[in-house]
């Protein structure tokens, strides 16, 4: 377990950062960045699970907590530059993005057939759902950068792939279960002729 007894250190002073392991790197390396960006991910979501507050967004706010540890997890893997074998840093597996796809599936289940891109909004949590899934489709960017030049765990590729898409679909479950009307995008609506 982590002790965190003193938060400053000052060894930032430098513009470099601690990886696990005790290397340092400059703050503004690739490396640095993709964690950032799903720390990031993980607060947006923090603020979706304070937004769940009631018995019918209870199933989205479970699945949120679940999500914030293994973007934790995540984010400690990014950290550390050469992925141990020892088991002391948590790797993510095919079964954490089998259980996304499961999860997408089931919410979207009883959601009405999409027939056209839905614009972001309608109630604070679906707002808040479609800003975290577009800061998880950037550290997904940012961590497909990293891995040009440094190898990363597949399954964590993947794991971020897959959970922008369940974060698109606990929006739209979002606005169903406030019985709220989703706002989808009419093309090119604001250059027709009014009458």
């Amino acid at each position: 377990m982590v002790t965190l007894n003193k938060i400053y250190t000052r060894t930032g002073d430098d513009g470099t950062t601690g990886l696990v392991g005790g290397s340092r790197i400059k703050k503004n390396a690739l490396r640095v960045s993709a964690y950032g960006d799903v720390d990031e991910l993980n607060s947006h979501i923090g603020l979706c699970v304070t937004l769940c507050s009631d018995g019918a967004t209870q199933t989205l706010r479970d699945k949120l907590i679940i999500i914030q540890n293994e973007l934790f997890d995540i984010g400690s893997e990014l950290a550390c530059p050469s992925s141990p074998t020892d088991g002391s840093i948590p790797t993510t597996t095919a079964t954490q993005v089998d259980r996304l796809e499961r999860w997408i599936d089931e919410l979207n289940a009883s959601l009405p057939t999409l027939k056209s891109f839905v614009l972001p909004g309608g109630t604070p949590l679906n707002g808040h759902l479609h800003i975290a899934r577009c800061v998880c489709r950037r550290a997904e960017r940012t961590m497909l950068d990293l891995h040009d030049g440094e190898p990363v765990n597949e399954h964590t590729r993947h794991y971020l792939n897959r959970l922008s898409d369940l974060l698109f679909v606990m929006s739209r479950s979002a606005a169903a279960v406030a019985d709220v009307k989703e706002f989808l995008w009419i093309p090119g609506a604001s250059r027709r002729e009014r009458s």
